[in-house]
């Protein structure tokens, strides 16, 4: 019994690994022209798919927390393993979903063929960024209560939340979201390396972040988690995929009105496995 938080943190991992195949699988995307002659990516579905596998690790990453509290079977191996999961999960399968989209960006642009390489490599500085975030986590005796940075799984959701926001308005053409040309802003290189930059910087900065976890249940004392919560669900509702990073820009937000005291300033010693890091 005491060994289902690490199956499941196992189960992270083998979705990651999945997620990277579907990702890398991107041969079907193909640059079209449209009725006007102008030249349009053909979205390749796998990399939706793929995105997909990194919410189903996200999942089964909250469930070995949820477990390690149950049996009290949180151990200093269990938080090791979670985070090398995590490195996976949440920064190497994101980190490739930010290299083929960039590709996708330049496939656009005339001079394509000529595109260096060297211009898709900043999708990676996004996974050494959570390696790095990971790594302070783990040496840290003081984020048990809020984050010293942003928390990698929801950078990594973040990320995930493109290709399935692609895809959705693009099996949809009728939809708002299209009518809104989000698809297209996704695939844009200058948004893509800003926000491998800002999500790289909020992920290693010594901020603090709320942390979604509750001592009590007292309106008074989550006040602002209670409303971030409610937040989140109208966005699910109204705007499904594109309001993941809805979402995050509301946590951020959030956060910095909340009152709770910084993890740096607290000191506190107990450190919790089942936290999202």
């Amino acid at each position: 019994m005491k060994q289902i938080p690490n199956l499941f943190t196992l189960l992270n991992l083998f979705f990651g690994c999945i997620a990277i195949v579907y990702i890398m699988q991107v041969d079907s995307g193909i640059v079209a022209l449209n009725d006007a002659g102008a030249a349009e990516v053909v979205f390749p579905e796998k990399m939706a798919l793929g995105a997909l596998f990194i919410f189903f690790a996200a999942a089964v990453d909250f469930f070995d927390g949820f477990f390690a509290r149950m049996l009290k079977a949180s151990t200093d191996k269990g938080k090791q393993l979670d985070s090398l999961s995590d490195v996976v999960s949440f920064g190497v399968a994101p980190g490739m979903i930010l290299y083929q989209l960039l590709r996708l960006g330049y496939a656009q642009k005339e001079d394509a063929l000529s595109t260096s390489f060297a211009l898709l490599l900043p999708a990676f500085l996004f996974s050494c960024a959570v390696a790095w975030r990971l790594a302070k986590f783990n040496v840290s005796t003081n984020q048990s209560d809020s984050f010293k940075g942003v928390p990698s799984p929801a950078a990594g959701l973040v990320v995930a939340s493109f290709p399935l926001i692609i895809w959705y308005a693009d099996t949809n053409p009728l939809s708002w979201k299209a009518s809104l040309h989000v698809p297209q802003l996704l695939i844009n290189v200058w948004l893509l390396y800003a926000v491998i930059i800002l999500l790289s910087y909020l992920m290693t900065c010594n901020r603090t972040f709320i942390a979604i976890k509750f001592k009590d249940y007292s309106l008074k004392n989550n006040l602002l988690k209670y409303i971030l919560i409610a937040l989140s669900l109208i966005c699910l509702v109204a705007l499904q995929w594109l309001a993941i990073p809805i979402v995050f820009v509301l946590y951020l937000i959030f956060s910095a009105f909340s009152k709770e005291p910084s993890a740096l300033a607290k000191g506190n010693n107990n450190k919790t496995v089942d936290v999202t890091v």
